[in-house]
């Protein structure tokens, strides 16, 4: 059974294929993306909650994360927090 492709499967595979393009002086990783054009990748005039939500789950699934700023969007690779320090109970005041 093949699972149905979301209306925002085409804009994650477009944000992803960024993450991997040459521009803004590096070679490849993170960046931002104004909401104008991630709604003009969607070909929506608005992006509503779900919209995003749904856009988050899709790039997830690819391997990235999502991070909605209200004014763009910040694409990074999942694996990017696997070496950020953990915080547990003895931490905590």
């Amino acid at each position: 059974m093949t699972p149905t492709r979301t209306p925002f499967a085409d804009t994650a595979d477009r944000l992803a294929m960024l993450y991997s393009e040459s521009f803004g002086g590096k070679a490849k990783g993170r960046y931002r993306i104004p909401t104008k054009l991630v709604r003009q990748l969607a070909g929506r005039r608005r992006l509503y909650e779900d919209d995003i939500r749904t856009l988050t789950r899709e790039m997830f699934e690819r391997g990235y994360v999502l991070i909605d700023m209200e004014s763009f969007f910040v694409v990074m690779g999942a694996n990017s927090f696997v070496n950020y320090r953990r915080a547990n109970e003895d931490v905590l005041p």
